[in-house]
């Protein structure tokens, strides 16, 4: 120990000399200073002034063009008055919640200290200390993560909403939008939901077990746990009585109260277009971070990718009932659809189910996850085929296969010995498909669904990937946007319903970000429209064929799991136009043997399949492919049609070439003007000649 002593001396020393202690107590105020700064400037972001309009508004979702759709509105945004209900109402709230909350600015420092230490006595974030302004601050403002940071952005806000609210208006705002339990948000709902009560008349017991749910709204709720929700009641009147805001009499008389429950309905949730907003907030919540919570009671204004003349136009066909198969054994046929723009990728419409619809219930066109039967051909075979050198005209093989253990089969049970390939893909035959996929190599195909967006478990890494043997499955919502690729040049962009959400003060929380996958070339998509227009035109989807209309498809089914039935299970239609994809899907929920369709092949999905883009092309410009089908080539039509767009700037190109040989011969020979000119006369007259010549062509 004696030995050390020279060094530690010889540190002291060079501690003081160097005043260590003076520089990092500078160090550690700087770093408190330019924390504090970094919070109150995230604070100053906030535009609290709006958020009491905010919090009273209901979320709305809006369409393509910026024009309202729907509001997601509970009733919660018609709120109380906090000087019209009994003054027992909000003192239960502060006294179970914050008992100093008429005395502090937005934060308490005692209970900060308090839920400090309990935090780290546990080794983590257990409670938060928080006051009802930071409360209301976190609910409306912020995520709902428990983190010190979290916690610091919510202390600024709630000093900065305490400067521009006064202690009531804070009190009204928390009290309308917080969440009671048992789909109640705000108090006056709950006294609807627990009493059946308006919230003037409930009593001071029953305010105070609606207080006392607050600590936890779930698991204290009365229907469920009646004598937890009494305990807590009871802490709640204790509280309020040693704080003075209610009388021994009035205690002694609201303990003996027994309370009865009485479910009134709480919180209502109105919307239009309630599987398309349902799909919007399932992808808010799952892609954005948001919760349940947040979206009703902030006030969000969500913008879409929605097109409600074709949303309108969907759900009036799934209305006609008339159009799908009658049910079996008391239940519905389901079927769930989406409209796509394949340009962006953007969900115009969309429908997930037949009958009574639940608030976020299963929705079959995004949630759905059945086997898409041949609809997949196109992805999995055809594409990588073409890719790989093969033509719509190559011969392919329809004779009795065994490839290891596995033997597919037609439909029809029959063969043609060899077929071409625009034909297999036309009639939808199946043993030529797996004998394609065999010949161009497995992992070609499984690839070629990688890039469509198709998900692929291992084990659906086997030849009957090429006839949709999938041990998940698809929804249509992957299925459409797999489709978009070919009518976008082969481009496909990421599938999506939301592109911007704004929050209740006007900042943007959330915002699309595009996501572009290049999936095979644009001559490779040109040729599969030209199959696939064949397929609408007199194969499997020529029910679908709608004159003057290019409607390029494919449609699939699948077979029932269990023998001595004719049947089908799934049945799927996936088709386009240059502007539009959709992609439908018809079946059970469950089936069994009498839960079944009872048609065979896709011939119950095609006629709505048809009805849907009947319905939806109203709305949308008649537009033509760059190519014509098959049917038309072999009939000696054009294999392609330029577009206009391309024989304008082939032109446009033209003409400005010769322009530029024009000016630079006046340039050359501008000296000698009269030679000059005859020559240069003669080179517009060499150009006028060329166009004329190109536009013959062209109209050839």
């Amino acid at each position: 120990m004696e030995k050390l002593q020279p060094i530690w001396g010889m540190l002291v020393g060079f501690w003081k000399r160097r005043h260590l202690t003076q520089i990092l107590l500078l160090l550690l105020l700087v770093v408190v200073l330019v924390t504090i700064a970094y919070f109150g400037w995230l604070a100053s972001r906030a535009n609290v002034d709006q958020l009491k309009q905010g919090l009273s508004q209901p979320t709305v979702i809006y369409d393509k063009d910026g024009e309202v759709a729907s509001n997601v509105a509970t009733n919660r945004t018609k709120g109380i008055s906090i000087n019209e209900v009994p003054k027992y109402v909000p003192n239960a709230v502060v006294a179970i919640e914050d008992e100093r909350f008429y005395e502090h600015g937005g934060f308490d420092i005692k209970g900060i200290a308090r839920a400090l230490f309990g935090n780290i006595f546990a080794g983590r974030v257990t409670a938060g200390g928080s006051t009802l302004t930071q409360q209301l601050a976190k609910n409306a403002l912020l995520s709902p993560e428990r983190t010190y940071k979290r916690k610091a952005e919510e202390l600024f806000l709630a000093v900065k909403i305490e400067k521009v609210y006064t202690k009531d208006e804070i009190l009204q705002m928390y009290l309308n939008q917080v969440y009671f339990g048992g789909g109640a948000w705000g108090i006056s709902n709950a006294a609807k939901k627990y009493f059946n009560k308006d919230i003037n008349d409930v009593t001071i017991s029953e305010a105070a077990m609606m207080a006392g749910l607050l600590h936890s709204p779930n698991y204290l709720n009365p229907y469920n746990n009646y004598d937890l929700a009494m305990k807590r009641r009871n802490v709640v009147l204790t509280k309020m009585k040693e704080q003075g805001m209610i009388t021994a009499d009035q205690y002694n008389t609201a303990k003996k109260e027994k309370i009865k429950l009485h479910d009134g309905g709480g919180s209502n949730i109105e919307r239009n277009y309630p599987y398309y907003v349902d799909a919007v907030l399932n992808e808010a919540i799952s892609k954005y971070g948001l919760t349940q919570d947040e979206i009703l009671t902030r006030g969000y204004r969500i913008y879409t990718e929605m097109d409600q003349n074709l949303q309108a136009g969907l759900e009036k066909v799934y209305s006609k009932n008339y159009l799908f198969p009658s049910g079996m054994g008391g239940k519905m046929v389901q079927s769930g659809s989406v409209l796509m723009d394949p340009s962006s990728g953007g969900v115009r419409a969309l429908v997930g189910g037949r009958g009574e619809h639940v608030f976020r219930g299963f929705n079959r066109a995004t949630q759905l996850q059945a086997q898409p039967g041949s609809s997949i051909k196109p992805l999995a075979v055809y594409t990588p085929a073409l890719e790989n050198g093969y033509k719509y005209s190559s011969v392919l093989e329809d004779k009795p296969t065994t490839i290891g253990n596995y033997t597919p089969e037609n439909f029809s049970k029959t063969f043609q010995g060899e077929v071409p390939m625009y034909k297999a893909l036309e009639e939808s035959l199946n043993v030529p498909a797996v004998w394609l996929l065999h010949e161009i190599g497995l992992n070609k195909g499984l690839d070629s669904l990688k890039r469509f967006g198709i998900p692929v478990e291992k084990e659906d890494e086997n030849l009957a990937i090429a006839l949709g043997g999938m041990s998940k499955g698809v929804s249509p919502l992957q299925m459409a946007n797999a489709f978009t690729a070919f009518a976008n040049g082969g481009v496909r962009e990421d599938s999506h319903l939301i592109t911007k959400i704004v929050g209740p003060t006007g900042n943007v929380i959330a915002e699309r970000e595009e996501k572009t996958t290049k999936v095979t070339s644009k001559t490779v998509a040109n040729e599969m429209t030209s199959m696939l227009l064949n397929v609408v035109e007199t194969g499997t989807g020529r029910k679908a064929h709608i004159q003057g209309v290019q409607i390029a498809g494919k449609t699939g089914s699948t077979q029932l799991p269990f023998s001595g039935v004719n049947g089908t299970k799934d049945q799927w239609m996936v088709g386009y136009t240059p502007n539009l994809v959709g992609a439908i899907w018809l079946g059970y929920d469950q089936t069994d043997r009498q839960h079944y369709l009872p048609s065979a092949s896709s011939s119950n999905v095609v006629p709505i399949f048809k009805e849907i883009m009947r319905e939806s092309i109203r709305h949308l410009p008649n537009e033509s492919f760059e190519v014509t089908s098959i049917n038309a080539q072999l009939a000696g039509e054009a294999a392609t049609k330029k577009s206009i767009d391309d024989q304008a700037k082939a032109i446009g190109q033209e003409l400005n070439n010769n322009a530029k040989k024009i000016g630079s011969t006046i340039k050359e020979h501008a000296p000698e003007l009269k030679s000059g000119l005859k020559k240069a006369l003669y080179t517009i007259g060499e150009g006028i000649n060329a166009l004329i010549d190109k536009a013959k062509v062209l109209g050839q």
